[in-house]
């Protein structure tokens, strides 16, 4: 038998945690991390709990108070400060100090026992000042000689009650029996922009200033200033790697191959070299870091593709061919998913003997990357690789590097999603493209942002990829583009579009029923002109200056689905307490027709008093409007402008009769 025989506090149920602790939670820097725990004791006594925190490399832990709820619930704060790992725990105790107050308040100064309870209140002060220091011992002190003093009992009673006192003796608790939660959970912290982030994507060999020529990295420098005038920080960047001759597929994914044509820049490998080196016709690694180097300048990151697949022309194939598969004819197996094949790239195999040697140059890759100025990767099908690498790669590189972002492309099932999201992707694509209807948004994103996942799965938005041409941008019109790209920029905190086909509002697709580009520029040069009547760049522009003038749109917290009584009209809000950022978000999903309804608005969720006027500001349209109560009428024309971004600010009214919104 020991001490730990004789804890009487029992902690349970501490949230937030993944699969009991094995993974951590996601924060960026600044970030208040809340927990909560059910924690009780035996008996009636009263019970002191709190949070301990500190981030990686420290051996002393911080504390902070957790405070009771409702039926044995607590809760405590804190903030993390710094990039990198971090951890908490909790510690809980029968608090005889905390026992003797609540008594106390219930006595009255006439009881004849009153002073023999002063007299032991006295003495845990005392106790307490004899472990603490300097003024706070001396304080201590004091207080204890007031309730041993001869004064009137309901003075000494005011004293002990005191709200100071209980601050000063929570720290000082004695804890000899404490029990401490017998995990410390992980937590990472990123930089600010693995929460927000507008990403633009483009591929640089389509932006020649002459048509039919290869673009290069100065092309791509050449268009930075609008990316970043649209408010874009992100440039995403598919492969520059070299593109292998040897089953090179042709446009619109011919298999066959005609003289001229450039190929996909997912079949990585070449002569030229592999994963570091570049497509010559794109420049030098020179040309690169000074590409890398402008865009910070217009304070955007370049995410790069980060694709583990090869060309049959990759150097590893002659250099590492246990890396490979094989078919029984000796053959290499090539990519499938059937009916599909894709002869140009072969799969790396992660059952190898030699899957160490692999795992280290795959990893070599991403560091080789980092040392050229690149922070942030978007991760091609991480689903068809091993789960145990990622898990071991994104932590060696975060050990060294913790700004780096990764972006995990994985269209496939929940399950496989969220487990690379918690392996330590730092932020993830999501089945956003697809989801159309009132019910299949408010799901979906309430799934994302209202329940568990949001601990651990960053969702980036996208209304379309190279890859993706959705069914409903196909035949919306440039209506519907308005209203996709208002819903992902205000639904998620984070979002991208594959850029110039967004912002004209490109929609043909290679065939009824595919959602592919005809003429995709994944497998053929293009010449982009823009301009015209489906431009969207000014449009774009606005919403994305409202997303970084506004904090309430930079987080996925505090989002709230409203009811609306017309199914084609989606009405939501975000609203971020402690900047009191407001807003609130109403698009029509009908991408033909005007529709009208009324919208309720839960005024608690905005922090509005439901008895006074508040003043709604359309930031796309520049309307002001002002609104009693949380029923309004609303009507939108998708052929003006298919949605409303309301700035919420409360009525108010001075003690001198003056009125302002806030």
């Amino acid at each position: 038998m020991n001490d730990q025989d004789r804890q009487r506090a029992v902690i349970e149920n501490v949230q937030p945690q993944i699969d009991c602790g094995q993974f951590p939670i996601k924060r960026v820097v600044g970030e208040t991390v809340i927990v909560e725990a059910d924690v009780f004791a035996d008996g009636h006594d009263a019970v002191g709990c709190v949070l301990l925190y500190r981030h990686a490399g420290e051996s002393a832990w911080s504390e902070s108070l957790m405070v009771p709820l409702v039926n044995d619930r607590w809760r405590g704060e804190f903030k993390v400060t710094r990039i990198g790992r971090a951890e908490y725990t909790l510690v809980a105790w029968v608090d005889r100090f905390l026992s003797w107050v609540r008594d106390l308040k219930k006595r009255s100064p006439a009881d004849p026992d009153i002073g023999v309870n002063l007299r032991i209140g006295a003495d845990l002060i005392t106790a307490a000042a004899s472990r603490a220091t300097g003024e706070t011992a001396a304080w201590l002190r004091t207080q204890a000689a007031m309730l041993n003093s001869f004064a009137p009992a309901e003075q000494r009673i005011q004293a002990a009650l005191d709200p100071e006192l209980t601050d000063r003796m929570w720290p000082l608790s004695e804890r000899r029996f404490a029990t401490r939660y017998d995990k410390e959970l992980p937590i990472v912290v990123d930089r600010e922009r693995a929460r927000f982030s507008t990403w633009y994507e483009l591929f640089p060999r389509s932006w020649a200033q002459e048509p039919g020529k290869h673009g290069t990295f100065a092309d791509v420098e050449a268009q930075l200033p609008r990316i970043a005038g649209m408010g874009f920080d992100v440039l995403y960047l598919p492969p520059i790697h070299p593109i292998g001759r040897a089953f090179r597929k042709g446009k619109n994914n011919n298999p066959k191959c005609e003289p001229g044509d450039v190929g996909s820049p997912w079949g990585i490998g070449a002569a030229e070299g592999g994963h570091t080196a570049i497509h010559p016709e794109l420049g030098t690694l020179d040309d690169f870091r000074h590409l890398v180097k402008t865009a910070r300048d217009y304070k955007m990151d370049v995410a790069l593709d980060i694709a583990y697949q090869c060309s049959p022309d990759h150097p590893w194939v002659k250099e590492h061919p246990q890396w490979f598969r094989r078919r029984p004819d000796g053959s290499i197996q090539y990519a499938e998913n059937p009916p599909k094949k894709y002869q140009d790239i072969y799969p790396l195999d992660f059952e190898t003997e030699d899957w160490q040697d692999l795992w280290k140059a795959l990893a070599d890759v991403i560091f080789f990357w980092i040392g050229h100025g690149v922070t942030i990767f978007r991760v091609d099908n991480p689903h068809t690789k091993a789960f145990p690498f990622w898990e071991w790669m994104i932590g060696e590189v975060k050990s060294k590097h913790p700004e780096v972002i990764f972006l995990s492309e994985a269209f496939t099932r929940p399950k496989v999603m969220y487990r690379l999201a918690k392996l330590g992707f730092t932020q993830s694509y999501t089945y956003f493209s697809w989801r159309n209807t009132k019910h299949e948004l408010t799901a979906y994103i309430t799934e994302l942002t209202q329940t568990q996942v949001r601990e651990y799965f960053r969702a980036n938005l996208w209304p379309n990829t190279p890859d993706i041409l959705p069914e409903f941008l196909q035949w919306s019109g440039r209506a519907g583009f308005m209203s996709r790209i208002v819903l992902a920029a205000t639904l998620g905190a984070s979002y991208g579009i594959y850029g110039p086909a967004f912002e004209l509002c490109v929609s043909q697709a290679v065939a009824p029923g595919k959602e592919e580009y005809l003429d995709s520029e994944k497998y053929q040069l293009k010449q982009w002109t823009l301009g015209g009547p489906n431009d969207l760049s000014d449009f774009i522009a606005r919403v994305n200056r409202i997303r970084h003038e506004n904090p309430a749109l930079q987080t996925d917290r505090g989002l709230y689905f409203h009811p609306s009584d017309n199914p084609e009209l989606i009405c939501y809000s975000k609203y971020d307490r402690e900047s009191a950022s407001r807003i609130v978000t109403v698009v029509n999903l009908d991408p033909n027709h005007r529709q009208s309804g009324w919208v309720d608005l839960h005024l608690a969720e905005l922090g509005i008093e439901g008895n006074r006027p508040y003043q709604m500001h359309d930031l796309l349209a520049d309307g002001h409007y002002l609104w009693h109560g949380g029923r309004n009428f609303v009507l939108l024309d998708p052929h003006v402008v298919p949605a409303h971004v309301f700035r919420v600010r409360q009525h108010v009214r001075t003690e001198h009769d003056f009125d302002y919104f806030m």
